[in-house]
């Protein structure tokens, strides 16, 4: 995944040089809701599914370029956000003595929200 963010990256960067760019972030942003737009209308096609995801996660990395922000590293910290609230979560579960299911999705939503709040305080 990341190899394929640095590689949409590097032909974005290259479409850009030769002036195939968006004139301002709006274009850039118009772009990535057209792009979820299409997702969401594929419905159940998975064929359609698979390319259009494809499509707005290129549109993301095009965003992200022009935010100046590398994909791959929001990516990562990303990865490692989520991995510290969903650790969190499980604690908060075992503390409650709850089981991590889809019956007790209130409660680990209620901990995940636990855990943002706890990350912002700091």
């Amino acid at each position: 995944m990341l190899d394929a963010l640095s590689t949409a990256a590097r032909l974005q960067r290259q479409a850009a040089a030769k002036g195939f760019d968006w004139p301002d972030l709006d274009g850039v942003w118009a772009k990535v809701r057209e792009e979820m737009d299409e997702l969401q209308q594929a419905g159940d096609d998975t064929a359609s599914r698979y390319e259009e995801l494809g499509d707005l996660l290129f549109a993301i990395v095009n965003l992200a370029r022009h935010l100046k922000i590398e994909p791959t590293d929001a990516m990562m910290a990303a990865n490692a956000k989520f991995e510290r609230r969903f650790t969190y979560v499980e604690d908060a579960m075992a503390q409650a003595g709850l089981e991590m299911c889809a019956d007790n999705l209130d409660a680990m939503d209620a901990a995940w929200e636990d855990a943002k709040a706890d990350e912002r305080s700091r």
